[in-house]
């Protein structure tokens, strides 16, 4: 198990290194995004904490890259600290955001819990909400017990919401995740008709929808809480 640190500060670098390797596992460091993305492949580590200032590009674009391909736990650690700052974070596709100055003890702790919390994920395969459960091992959805039958676009879709509810997504960030990288071939109409289509096959009744919800200006959210089993 690895983590991977990127930070162009070479002191914060090298305290934050010896601090995660003395109490949580093995760290692999780089200044650059290009470095990092060299070592991203060659590492596939558990977690990155990357900065978003960066020497050769921008820590948002990494996250994005990365999340086309990989549900890698992914945590900010920035001097940018206002509320946008955080929210283009968190769409990116970030677990978690913290900003500069910190406390050490604090990133421990917060890594500790997203290690920890990974690990027990990795065993709870199964997802339910309501009568909706999603069964990821199979890529399969199931509504009152029986099988949904959902395009690969629909079943990414409901996995996307089922895996974070009860928080708004931007269009741009559902079609980043479902899509492309940045969402570029497809558009707001696209999105709209998928989801239609996905609340006509799990809604009780998909003209009031009580699962997912639009709000009007920000984007969806998955209204029920969601729980692994």
């Amino acid at each position: 198990m690895k983590i991977l640190l990127i930070e162009d500060d070479e002191s914060l670098r090298r305290a934050v290194s010896l601090k995660l390797s003395r109490e949580v596992c093995e760290v692999a460091a780089a200044k650059t995004i290009a470095e990092a993305e060299k070592l991203f492949y060659e590492l596939s580590p558990l977690l990155v904490i990357c900065d978003i200032c960066l020497p050769d590009g921008n820590g948002l674009e990494l996250c994005r890259r990365i999340r086309k391909n990989s549900g890698v736990l992914f945590l900010f650690l920035t001097a940018l600290d206002t509320e946008a700052d955080i929210i283009n974070g968190y769409d990116a596709g970030a677990d978690d955001y913290i900003t500069k100055p910190f406390s050490l003890s604090v990133l421990v702790s917060k890594v500790n819990a997203m290690l920890k919390r990974r690990v027990s994920e990795e065993h709870q395969k199964i997802i339910r909400s309501e009568n909706i459960t999603l069964n990821a091992d199979k890529n399969r959805a199931y509504k009152d017990g029986e099988p949904l039958n959902l395009t690969a676009t629909e079943y990414r879709l409901l996995e996307y919401f089922m895996l974070a509810p009860q928080r708004v997504h931007s269009k741009n960030s559902i079609l980043s995740a479902v899509w492309d990288s940045d969402g570029s071939f497809v558009d707001d109409n696209t999105l709209a008709v998928n989801i239609r289509r996905l609340r006509e096959k799990i809604e009780a009744d998909a003209s009031k929808p009580e699962l997912i919800r639009n709000i009007r200006g920000l984007g969806y959210i998955w209204e029920k809480g969601c729980e692994r089993i």
